[in-house]
């Protein structure tokens, strides 16, 4: 974007109108009022953010992440098959600034494999495109009993060796790994993958609140897909998500598809999330994403799309094909909470959720622009430049 000045905006976490000043791409100040000479673009009170970031995304376009190979990538063996390339296209047309590719339980010859794409298209990303910025680990440490759709036979027990296999010379990329705290019989793996750098989270897992408790106090703080792939709110068993609401520093991802979690159940989520600001949205997208309904491969396995929602054969949920802004449009238009904080829910919330800067000012200028029409639907584009 080149250097202008956006005035009448509304900006998530920002009260009344304001003004954001961009030079050299880079938002450089925000006030309600700068008087400086710079072309103008008026957004006549419509909401400004930032792009979103995706924590957890499976695939896109009919590639399954973990299923990557070598001639996906940019400069492969086959010139003319960059469907990475592709798929960051398509996300940064989805309104995505960032996103963490997300490797399901499969093999760890698969899961090396695939890092290893991953390792050569990180180190070659071009701007105005949606950057991949680590990977996340969804596996292979869950839990048999709520490994959902996450295949058994690549299950594997929580134990270092284990780790450090998989791991193996990929600790750069790797952002995040969600496991179930409760395999780890030596209760050391979550303090060594912190030591690492890796973001722990705790999902597909049945473990209680005072193992939840032990899992936070020793490291991990995120949560995946909160309520699903967990025990349930009780109230003489809190569980891991009772565990995680009432800790300011962990942050709980959530679905907002209508069919992962209930719209009420999403109601009560966000307002005990607000203590400590602990939620932020993801898609938990499929590789149809981008595709329309159907039956499509899922590792060795088939998935049916039906009005979004992926199931297996006997009708276990597996994920969705919505990208992330539809969560965003999906909480205001049930009432689960207003537009600038459905928003911040998928820009703001995830980038803070890994440990980068929540603020505007010095971040780069790629920015939606958010209205409702008449009826109050919300929609977004990317704000045009000058």
């Amino acid at each position: 974007m080149k250097d202008c000045k956006v005035t009448n905006a509304q900006i998530p976490g920002y009260e009344g109108l304001h003004e954001i000043v961009i030079r050299d791409e880079q938002i450089v100040a925000i006030a309600p009022s700068i008087t400086i000479d710079l072309p103008t673009i008026d957004v006549d009170g419509d909401w400004v953010s930032l792009g979103g970031v995706d924590l957890q995304i499976n695939g896109a376009l009919g590639l399954a992440f973990p299923d990557v190979q070598m001639t996906d990538l940019v400069g492969g063996a086959c010139q003319n098959d960059n469907r990475l390339q592709q798929i960051c296209d398509f996300l940064w047309a989805q309104g995505v600034d960032e996103f963490l590719p997300t490797i399901v339980t499969t093999s760890i010859e698969n899961i090396h494999r695939s890092l290893t794409v991953f390792a050569a298209y990180m180190a070659q990303q071009q701007p105005n495109t949606a950057q991949i910025t680590g990977i996340h680990l969804e596996g292979p440490f869950l839990n048999p009993q709520k490994r959902g759709a996450h295949p058994q036979a690549y299950l594997l027990p929580l134990e270092l060796d284990f780790v450090t296999k998989i791991l193996s010379k990929y600790t750069d990329i790797i952002r995040i790994i969600t496991l179930a705290p409760e395999l780890d019989q030596t209760s050391t793996i979550i303090s060594h993958l912190r030591s690492l750098g890796i973001i722990v989270s705790l999902g597909h897992s049945q473990a209680n609140f005072a193992q939840a408790e032990s899992a936070f106090a020793g490291g991990a703080s995120m949560v995946t897909h909160a309520f699903n792939a967990m025990p349930g709110l009780h109230h003489r068993e809190p569980g891991l998500l009772g565990a995680a609401l009432t800790q300011p520093h962990v942050k709980c991802g959530f679905i907002a598809d209508g069919q992962h979690v209930h719209p009420a159940m999403l109601k009560v989520l966000v307002r005990a999330g607000r203590y400590g600001e602990g939620l932020f949205l993801v898609s938990d997208a499929l590789s149809p994403l981008g595709l329309p309904d159907g039956k499509y491969p899922w590792d060795d396995r088939e998935i049916e799309v039906i009005d979004g929602t992926a199931r297996l054969a006997d009708g276990t949920l597996s994920g969705t094909t919505r990208s992330l802004l539809v969560g965003v449009q999906n909480l205001v238009r049930w009432g689960v909470c207003d537009i600038g904080e459905a928003i911040n829910l998928a820009t703001i919330a995830p980038r803070r959720a890994i440990g980068l800067s929540g603020d505007y000012v010095g971040q780069a200028a790629n920015l939606l622009r958010w209205s409702s029409d008449l009826n109050g639907k919300l929609s977004w584009q990317r704000l045009e430049v000058l």
